[in-house]
């Protein structure tokens, strides 16, 4: 997805005429909400459709009908291909002309909110942009750091860097850890208690050695907020020695934590 505060530009400078309007719709697919247990979302949907139809019926505007018409098909469409995963919400701006055509399953909740105007509603799509935007989220634990780009509350890319002890330099992690589990219990203990050593003499300095890889992802990605989470020393270093700002570090070790429950601590 583009980066939404992007998206919010574009769209304000949408604009319909005549019979060719834009629809927004917001739509609170949050199983979570008490009130949608029993999937009510697709009451809300089809009567918040239904309702322009039978309004623009009564207004004898045919052209106008035909345009909506072509809509509704289209975003009954987009809703049937997404049902079995429809995070918390969705979000559809439109125009019957395919002018304009945005549709996204975010993962906040929303209020419903069906219009149907000359330029299209972003009051809850910018309080999102705001709240949710660009964001990186760096996980430090001694010798591996990785890198969560999250876009609208959504993972949007991952990347991660293991440190070659050897080599004395971060190398982008290519797969599964391999070096000390091919040891066996005694030897790997003691690389274990090797690594510990040269940890404590080493760790600012390979920290700072990471930090401009680090800026330069938060550069190439636009990163609007930074967020480190990791035990000190090594969250603290890092912050110390990235040019680019952090919001907040959270001491706390969560590498090996899913996806989703990292966003859930960090972001919600």
């Amino acid at each position: 997805m583009k980066d939404i505060q992007n998206i919010v530009k574009d769209l304000e400078n949408v604009r319909g005429s005549g019979a060719n309007k834009i629809f927004t719709m917001y739509l609170n697919t949050d199983l979570s909400d008490p009130d949608q247990q029993g999937g009510e979302w697709k009451i809300h949907l089809k009567n918040g459709l239904n309702n322009f139809e039978h309004y623009l019926k009564e207004g004898n505007n045919e052209e106008e009908l035909a345009n909506y018409k072509k809509i509704k098909k289209k975003v009954k469409k987009f809703m049937d291909e997404i049902e079995r995963n429809v995070m918390k919400g969705v979000i559809i701006v439109a125009s019957a002309d395919e002018e304009v055509w945005f549709a996204e399953r975010v993962q906040m909740r929303l209020e419903n909110e069906f219009e149907w105007q000359e330029s299209p509603v972003l009051d809850q799509l910018n309080t999102l942009s705001e709240k949710y935007p660009r964001t990186g989220i760096i996980l430090v634990q001694q010798d591996q750091v990785k890198l969560i780009d999250t876009n609208l509350n959504q993972v949007e890319d991952t990347a991660e860097y293991e440190l070659d002890v050897e080599e004395d330099t971060w190398k982008v992690k290519q797969g599964p850890r391999h070096g000390r589990a091919k040891q066996g219990m005694g030897s790997s203990n003691i690389q274990r208690d090797l690594f510990s050593d040269r940890y404590e003499a080493n760790q600012y300095r390979w920290y700072k050695s990471i930090a401009p890889k680090l800026d330069k992802q938060a550069k190439d990605r636009e990163w609007k907020r930074i967020f480190i989470v990791g035990e000190a020393p090594a969250s603290k270093t890092l912050e110390t020695e990235m040019n680019k700002d952090v919001e907040d570090v959270i001491l706390k070790n969560m590498l090996d934590h899913g996806e989703s429950k990292i966003l859930e601590k960090v972001l919600d």
